[in-house]
């Protein structure tokens, strides 16, 4: 794995780290332009990242429940349809969500609403419509506060906070009011109606053949054909930093490598990215890096020797005696009926790397989700024929109450380096879709001109990345 930059060579060599949805769609979007020379390493053997698919049973699944939302940016919308041709389909979308042991529609529906809500809760949250205007906000601004304010006391007690505390492992009290801004999309009764109020054909998505990494694969494979380097299976040990130049250092099966670089974007977790840089960080960063955290999931896959368990995408499960938050059939997101007499179940499971479910064995996890859905009123007829487990250690980001300051203190530092961006989800330590991955990416390339990275316009990109609000 040698590096040949500087031989007659003019153009700028970005190293991108990660080959999530962030990273292919710079790396293509830069070649694309004619920006410069690209390597993307990437740690697994495929891309995709968290936003990747695996083969399971005989189809496609995701790690978790994925859709490329309508709300994704035209532009990268219509290049992810020439990527994806026919292999893109746009669906309709049939979840549910459990709430005071009904079923509900979801994404909710009036008229679901009004013949199936649980009679007291509905009298609960009108009473809270009218008490708003009279309500007054106690104690210091959080997730909390800031629900209760806007939505009263019913809708929090009942699905937004047993929810929190399952998704993030804290006291909604715990959780940042940023939390409630960049995860709640009804965040206020106004805001709820015009959800529901919403046409019919609003609740669509759009999602690829063969599972959800098919996107991130459409991406390299663009970016390989317009002459990016894609390196999987190489895992990042070390980043250089020389005068002017970095050298990224990785190893894959014992073998080591060092490549030259003029830019090096990183869309690892930014507290990884820390331990990584040579010289390091001054202590208060690092000590910044170890205030900022995120949740861990567990993914439990369960074969069914049926053609569909449900007609549902996705059930959701806010209620605190189930432990799972979402139970999703990849089947159902594409809707091939292939393979026949055989469905795929994904159970997600929040948790801490140091829970005692973390390291339960794929027979044990399969009983504990089975037992989850017998609770919920979605028995197993049978035992499953298979089990996979897959363990995410950066699923969500915790905003926990003042990671502001240790985060500014991260980005800070990172902005400081020559020739560093970190960016993405896991980067920009973000609660966001993928299509606004792909913006980010297509927005850090717009800022790559003449070999330079122009880092005002990134702020100004920085600015509206901030009102991101997660799409469901």
């Amino acid at each position: 794995m040698g590096d040949r930059h500087g031989e007659g060579m003019s153009e700028p060599h970005v190293v991108i780290l990660g080959g999530g949805p962030a990273g292919c769609g710079a790396a293509w979007r830069i070649r694309a332009l004619g920006k410069g020379r690209v390597t993307l390493l990437e740690q697994r053997p495929v891309v995709g990242g968290n936003a990747g698919s695996f083969a399971f049973a005989g189809q496609w699944v995701d790690y978790g429940s994925h859709r490329l939302h309508h709300a994704c940016d035209p532009e990268i919308l219509r290049d992810v349809q020439a990527l994806l041709g026919d292999d893109l389909r746009d669906r309709e979308r049939h979840g549910r969500i459990r709430l005071r042991g009904r079923w509900l529609h979801f994404p909710l529906k009036t008229q679901d609403l009004l013949l199936r809500l649980d009679r007291r809760f509905a009298l609960g949250v009108a009473r809270d419509v009218l008490r708003r205007p009279f309500a007054a906000t106690a104690g210091p601004e959080s997730f909390a506060s800031v629900l209760r304010a806007a939505l009263g006391p019913t809708l929090c007690e009942h699905f937004y906070f047993p929810y929190a505390r399952k998704i993030w492992g804290r006291e909604p009290e715990e959780l940042s009011a940023i939390q409630s801004r960049k995860r709640v999309s009804a965040g206020s009764f106004a805001k709820l109606v015009r959800r529901l109020l919403k046409p019919p054909g609003e609740g669509r998505f759009y999602y690829p053949r063969r599972g959800y990494g098919q996107l991130s694969e459409a991406y390299a494979d663009a970016a390989r054909e317009a002459g990016a380097e894609i390196r999987l299976g190489w895992r990042v040990t070390r980043l250089r930093r020389g005068k002017g130049r970095w050298t990224v250092e990785a190893e894959r099966d014992g073998a080591r490598a060092a490549l030259e670089a003029d830019h090096v974007w990183s869309t690892l977790p930014l507290p990884l990215a820390t331990r990584l840089v040579e010289p390091g960080p001054p202590a208060e960063v690092l000590e910044a890096a170890s205030r900022i955290d995120y949740r861990a999931m567990l993914l439990v896959y369960l074969q069914l020797d049926v053609d569909r368990f449900s007609a549902t995408d996705a059930h959701y499960f806010p209620e605190a005696h189930v432990a799972m938050t979402r139970l999703s059939e990849p089947k159902n997101y594409f809707g091939a009926p292939e393979p026949r007499g055989s469905t795929v179940l994904c159970a997600e499971l929040p948790c801490a790397p140091d829970d005692e479910v973390w390291s339960l064995s794929d027979g044990d996890l399969a009983r504990r989700v089975a037992d989850d859905m017998a609770r919920a009123g979605l028995p197993l007829a049978r035992p499953p024929l298979a089990v996979a487990v897959r363990r995410l250690r950066h699923a969500y980001p915790i905003y926990s109450v003042g990671y502001e300051a240790p985060f500014a203190a991260l980005d800070a530092w990172s902005d400081s380096l020559p020739g560093f961006l970190t960016y993405g989800r896991q980067g920009l330590f973000a609660h966001d879709n993928t299509h606004h991955a792909f913006f980010m990416a297509y927005c850090a390339a717009a800022c790559l001109e003449g070999g330079k990275f122009d880092r005002a316009r990134w702020n100004g990109f920085r600015e509206i990345f901030e009102t991101h609000v997660v799409e469901d």
